[in-house]
């Protein structure tokens, strides 16, 4: 058994600590006391993960320090969004956490297009990677996650550290997988997001399945070019961060990034948009950086682009589409 405090108290902070509490000694963070005080009282997180009951033995804590005192020398899940990532670890640095950091966001950073690994690095210090921190991604919708559905996700970082990891996470209905290719597995997660717009619109649009399965095929094919050109390896992306979490997320029903693209497609505004998602969408706010990234890396990322001219406004939905199909003809490979 581990001491293990989970840090957000999101829909997928909740529901990897209910996976991981009844084997574990499990604290749940929240940062807002209030949502803390209802989370004890209901024994549901009713805003982000209704219809789930919370273990009798999940903690709930508001207290950052005291999350982190619980940890000891044994796990912290950071499970924020991607922009609340840096403030968490900013406010995690002076209470110099000892235990091994494990973090579920799936996103570049908005404004400096960072991976989340060079965010730890900026804010606790580069001697954390690759052995005391990682991230832990793949195909995982967190509704199935807290119903004790079977999931199989992948822990990147040095041998002893996904040891660790594997051991605390894995059993249950959580298969867990490991791998070195820490920046393989980010950008799969990260992009996979906006992909899952451009499919969305794209069944808005009612363009069919065999529509979808391109987006999707050559959605693979710009992840690979990118996560290459960052320094990852191109078989990662045939895994569970790659493909795997690119299919869940481009064809789930439960896919926050597709509906956002679903709606787009239907015509909302984006504000409004996110307004009845009423949930983060990394999608949204990766997809600027994703593009940057990619232009300063020389990798031609046509869907991505495609993507942003619609989410800030340039192109109607139908009109990035046909841009796309106006596009000279290729020979195919992920290179």
């Amino acid at each position: 058994m581990a001491q293990v405090a989970v840090l957000g108290a999101g829909a997928w902070g909740t529901a990897i600590a209910c996976a991981l509490a009844p084997r574990h000694a499990v604290t749940l963070w929240a940062r807002d006391a209030a949502q803390a005080e209802r989370l004890r009282a209901e024994r549901e997180n009713a805003r982000y993960l209704p219809g789930i009951a919370l273990p009798d033995s999940l903690a709930i804590e508001s207290d950052l320090a005291r999350a982190v005192q619980f940890a000891g020398d044994d796990l912290l899940v950071i499970a924020t969004p991607t922009g609340a990532l840096r403030e968490t670890l900013r406010a995690l640095a002076p209470l110099a956490p000892r235990a091994a950091i494990v973090w579920l966001c799936k996103g570049f950073e908005r404004e400096s297009g960072k991976l989340a690994h060079q965010i730890v690095a900026d804010e606790l210090g580069a001697a954390r990677l690759p052995d005391a921190a990682g991230p832990l991604s793949g195909p995982s919708f967190a509704e199935e996650v807290a119903r004790g559905l079977p999931t199989a996700l992948t822990v990147a970082g040095g041998a002893a550290f996904c040891e660790a990891v594997t051991r605390a996470f894995h059993g249950g209905a959580l298969r867990i997988y490991s791998t070195d290719d820490r920046i393989g597995v980010e950008v799969g997660g990260a992009v996979k997001n906006v992909m899952a717009i451009a499919t969305g619109i794209a069944d808005a649009l009612g363009l069919g399945n065999n529509a979808r399965a391109a987006l999707i095929t050559r959605g693979l094919a710009e992840i690979t070019r990118l996560g290459v050109a960052l320094g990852a390896r191109a078989e990662t992306f045939m895994g569970l961060t790659g493909v795997g979490d690119l299919i869940l997320t481009c064809t789930g029903e439960l896919s926050r990034n597709r509906k956002v693209g679903l709606m787009l497609g239907r015509g909302l505004p984006l504000a409004q948009a996110l307004a009845e998602l009423g949930h983060v969408a990394e999608g949204v706010w990766s997809a600027p950086a994703v593009a940057a990234r990619a232009a300063q890396a020389d990798v031609e990322m046509p869907l991505t682009q495609a993507v942003c001219a619609v989410l800030d406004g340039r192109l109607a939905p139908r009109a990035a589409l046909e841009q796309l199909l106006a596009r000279d003809p290729k020979r195919e490979g992920v290179r």
